[in-house]
């Protein structure tokens, strides 16, 4: 069902049910519907000043949310992406620069920014701003053409600079299909997922739960302690979370646990065995499932408790799509061999918009990739190397950091690793990490003895740091640029291994 649809259906049937839930903020379904029809409204009287098109020359009108995580994000984004309309997302966290280069990549007719516990609408062509209560009316929300640009959102580029990367409603109506099925979402299913919602683990969370009619709960800014609370106090049925937000709540819960919590969802990275062990402890009654996947490809592969959770295996094919591994020549590769992944789903995006590097997602035939590189066991089980363009090449050897990062990761004592190349004079780069120990002691030996067991030595890191507490992205990831900033400035905050 078009989420349109589904928001008209639930503020008609249970208008009083709670659908959306930020900084203690509660909107109902009816309240939702009513405060995205009066947004929309707004939208479309602040347009009416616009005087040129977006990058999408015509076909909708294209609405750029700089909200961030807001109380009033989940109305924004259904008014933006109304029938008619397509949502484009930029994160409020990126630098100013940054963003003013996607606004301008995108020539959006309108960008919605907060204003405090409100919200203005920027109409950038007339160098116009309107702030939301100026306007008194309402619009009703409408369902788009299936083939219609949907959403918009950005990944980063092989240079750092986000590529902008275009979905249409059929393909996402499809997911959130094929999601709700898979993963039994209904509307008891309250769902909290404390990431930013300008990205696609936390914004799918928040779509599919309100096409579901149950409850979100999300967070401005993830604080364990207070996740706990609001988990507890909200008898949340399900988390979504990057797998440093599950470390960091099982960390916070210090053996307390919490049995409301039926369901967790974890992407972006993968989870070790300290990781599922803790979170068995702290949520004793969830059910722990990890996917990976890509904003160019959406879900590739899924792996549930009964699935093997080698350092390097991602899981088996996501209902509805196929996986191969290719060589350069395009050629299948056998169970065990290297190449490239590539998959065959109806839940690819179009690709990026015009004006984008175009390097990372392809096409091959019915087939799609972002330079992923791994290989296929004999029973369907994926296992991800790395990424192509991710790789360094020292002393003449192709080594794949996520490789490492994996052996590294299941080591006793690791809590977090960052695993990159430096320049180096004479192997033209150096393999050099930085780890987050554990609480407690961190034995140098140790390590050493678990990397020559699961490593080629060639692959062992030469430089290794600790840092105590590993800087983090809006997203909860760790913040690469920021270690590598400090091992430049030779900053204190690092402490040198070997």
């Amino acid at each position: 069902m078009p989420l349109a649809s589904a928001i008209m259906l639930h503020a008609g049937e249970r208008p009083h049910a709670p659908a959306f839930r930020m900084e203690g903020r509660v909107f109902t379904f009816g309240e939702l519907a009513a405060a995205a029809g009066h947004i929309l409204y707004a939208i479309e009287q602040s347009a009416l000043h616009a005087t040129g098109h977006s990058v999408l020359s015509g076909r909708v009108r294209l609405i750029a949310l700089e909200t961030g995580n807001h109380p009033l994000f989940a109305a924004a984004f259904i008014a933006a992406a109304s029938g008619g309309n397509c949502a484009a997302l930029i994160d409020p966290h990126q630098p100013a620069s940054t963003r003013r280069r996607m606004t301008e990549k995108l020539r959006p007719e309108i960008v919605i920014r907060a204003d405090g516990d409100l919200l203005q609408l920027d109409v950038p062509s007339a160098g116009q701003t309107h702030a939301l209560e100026a306007f008194d009316g309402s619009s009703p929300i409408r369902v788009g053409d299936r083939a219609e640009p949907f959403l918009v959102v950005f990944t980063s580029g092989t240079t750092g600079e986000p590529k902008a990367i275009i979905r249409d409603r059929r393909s996402w109506r499809l997911s959130l299909e094929t999601g709700r099925n898979f993963f039994g979402i209904g509307p008891e299913t309250t769902t909290y997922a404390p990431g930013p919602l300008a990205h696609g683990l936390a914004l799918y969370a928040l779509v599919e739960s309100l096409a579901a009619g149950a409850e979100f709960i999300g967070a401005r800014h993830f604080q364990p302690r207070q996740a706990l609370e609001v988990i507890g106090g909200a008898d949340a049925k399900r988390l979504v979370l990057v797998p440093t937000m599950l470390r960091r709540l099982c960390e916070q819960a210090e053996g307390a646990a919490l049995t409301s919590v039926e369901k967790i969802t974890v992407a972006g990275a993968k989870l070790t065995p300290a990781d599922r062990s803790a979170a068995a402890s702290t949520f004793p009654t969830a059910e722990v499932t990890e996917y990976y996947g890509a904003s160019e490809l959406g879900f590739i592969t899924v792996a549930g408790a009964d699935d093997r959770h080698a350092a390097t295996a991602v899981g088996k094919a996501f209902p509805g799509v196929r996986l191969a591994v290719l060589d350069d020549h395009g050629n299948s590769l056998s169970p065990g061999e290297t190449g490239t992944i590539f998959v065959e789903s109806a839940l690819i995006s179009d690709g990026y918009i015009p004006g984008c590097d175009g390097v990372g997602f392809r096409r091959q035939g019915r087939l799609a990739t972002v330079g992923d590189l791994g290989f296929l066991d004999e029973d369907g089980t994926l296992h991800l190397i790395g990424r192509a363009g991710g790789m360094v090449l020292s002393g003449g050897n192709n080594i794949y950091p996520s490789e490492v990062e994996a052996a590294i990761m299941s080591a006793a004592g690791v809590s977090a690793v960052l695993v990159f190349g430096l320049d180096h004079p004479d192997l033209g780069s150096e393999l050099a990490a930085v780890i987050q120990p554990n609480v407690g002691t961190f034995e140098r030996e140790a390590l050493e003895r678990h990397l020559a067991a699961a490593l080629p030595r060639y692959k062992h890191p030469r430089k290794i740091w600790f840092c105590r507490e590993m800087p983090m992205t809006a997203s909860g990831k760790i913040a690469a640029g920021q270690l590598r900033q400090w091992i430049a400035e030779g900053n204190g905050v690092l402490e040198r291994l070997f």
